[in-house]
């Protein structure tokens, strides 16, 4: 099937096609791959969030792709963030496909989606204790349960550990475990053909977010920053990511989004060298004061990840006001 690059499927080489799975955010897609093995088997690669556009979308694709739900032998996840995850649990009970993300994933969604959603919580008390004030608290509350829906009906799920080998088509992936972006994230790695999916370890054009969540991993940022060092060694000669469009020059892109980061981290030291400041503070003077209540989420998640990357590595100290955590250099 041959589509213009402008269209939500497009066939990358045989037995692989890019879906682009519409999201209502600026982002505007995230991409799904569908691999067929020549056996007749169908993989699923992070089939996209919830929505009556993904719905629709998929309900139209696979039929043009030729492609029964019986025909569906497994949906695999990178990670366990909403845009990827969200259509698991609609396509698992489709197609009763086994749903696999790593086993920190698996604890991941539990905390966000599941009963009770502790990490709204948690998350919220955070960015209280960084300086954000209690209305925007309780407006990132109502936003944090918004995306239940887009994530229901929960899949049951199969765990994946780093180093396991997976079959997406006719080929054997290695799983590896790349955090930063998300814990418990996996690039699927070919070496014999040069390929990997990426998920959103390492993008185009734009930088992943790294967050900060309270109780996962204590220095989110650092840990990227050295999964970035392993996974630029790697020989790829075609990166296949979650978001924009497949791309070479993969070493090089790892190399850049390492950059990026000093530079930010540089940055932020700048800033508080000029006055001490919360988390929140720090957040606005960073990424401005026009966000979106979900772009301000991941902005201030993304400043505490790296400024507990600073105070690690003794560039800036935190201390205490009026309750809050004030960091200065």
């Amino acid at each position: 099937m041959n589509t213009p690059a402008s269209a939500p499927v497009k066939e990358l080489r045989r037995g692989l096609w890019q879906v682009k799975v519409p999201l209502p955010f600026p982002l505007r897609w995230v991409n799904s791959y569908v691999l067929q093995g020549s056996a007749g088997g169908v993989t699923i690669l992070d089939p996209g969030l919830r929505t009556e556009a993904a719905e629709e979308l998929w309900t139209t694709v696979l039929p043009q792709l030729g492609i029964p739900y019986d025909r569906i032998g497994q949906v695999v996840l990178t990670h366990h963030h909403p845009d990827h995850y969200g259509m698991a649990g609609w396509l698992q009970e489709r197609t009763d496909a086994p749903v696999y993300l790593s086993e920190t994933g698996i604890e991941q969604a539990a905390l966000l989606w599941g009963p009770g959603q502790p990490m709204t919580r948690l998350l919220t008390d955070l960015f209280a204790q960084h300086g954000m004030d209690a209305a925007l608290c309780e407006q990132l509350t109502k936003h944090m349960d918004s995306f239940v829906p887009l994530v229901s009906p929960q899949p049951s799920m199969t765990a994946l550990r780093p180093g396991d080998r997976v079959r997406l088509g006719d080929a054997e992936y290695e799983a590896i475990e790349t955090p930063g972006h998300a814990a418990g994230h996996l690039c699927f790695y070919d070496a014999g053909a040069e390929e990997i999916f990426c998920g959103d370890h390492v993008l185009p054009r734009i930088t992943p977010n790294i967050s900060f969540m309270p109780g996962v991993e204590a220095d989110p940022l650092g840990a990227y920053l050295s999964s970035l060092e392993e996974i630029g060694k790697l020989k790829v000669r075609m990166a296949y990511p979650g978001h924009r469009d497949p791309f070479a020059g993969f070493s090089e892109r790892a190399l850049e989004l390492i950059r990026h980061h000093e530079e930010r981290l540089a940055s932020m030291t700048e800033k508080l060298r000029g006055q001490p400041m919360t988390a929140y503070e720090l957040c606005r003077a960073t990424f401005g004061d026009r966000l979106s209540l979900h772009q301000l989420r991941f902005a201030m998640a993304e400043t505490i990840a790296h400024t507990v990357r600073l105070e690690l590595g003794g560039r800036v100290r935190a201390g205490e006001a009026g309750g809050m955590t004030v960091y200065s250099a």
